[in-house]
């Protein structure tokens, strides 16, 4: 894992998250620590799987910790950092705050109910197109398929539910 490696994706993190509006820790060097992490679970397991959680390595179980994770925004909300602290609120960004400890999330999100019916599942348009919405950051989309990223957060199209 070269620095130059770290360097890149940190620029491109920090890009897309001020034009989503988001902060990345100003702590660069802790950042880019996070970031040789995220790589090395790129080469590990061919996603950026948080870097302080344990991935299974089974993309299917761990679409919830794949930066951004699943928690990024709660954990914002609720303590102004994410639970790496790579996602931080503006105050902690400014250096008005200091980031605190975020408790694991992971497993205690309440989980929709599951329904009977598919049909019952699925949101559609007047004109019969569904509606998708991406889990990570609540993007809404009305297409025959969700993209393949999408252009607010950047998750990949298996982060994308049936909006009902």
């Amino acid at each position: 894992m070269s620095s130059q490696e770290a360097q890149k994706l940190y620029e491109r993190l920090k890009r897309e998250a001020e034009a989503a509006g988001y902060y990345l820790n100003p702590d660069v060097d802790f950042v880019l620590d996070l970031m040789e992490g995220l790589l090395t679970n790129e080469k590990r397991y061919g996603y950026w799987s948080c870097p302080c959680r344990l991935a299974e390595g089974v993309r299917e179980k761990d679409l919830g910790i794949i930066c951004p994770c699943d928690y990024r925004d709660a954990d914002l909300d609720e303590y102004g950092s994410c639970y790496c602290a790579l996602y931080v609120s503006e105050e902690i960004a400014k250096g008005e705050r200091k980031p605190q400890p975020v408790p694991e999330r992971r497993g205690t999100m309440p989980k929709p109910p599951v329904e009977k019916h598919e049909e019952e599942l699925v949101g559609f348009t007047k004109s019969g197109i569904p509606v998708w919405r991406c889990k990570v950051c609540g993007y809404l989309c009305a297409r025959p398929q969700p993209p393949l990223k999408c252009p607010i957060c950047k998750a990949d199209r298996d982060r994308f539910e049936r909006f009902a």
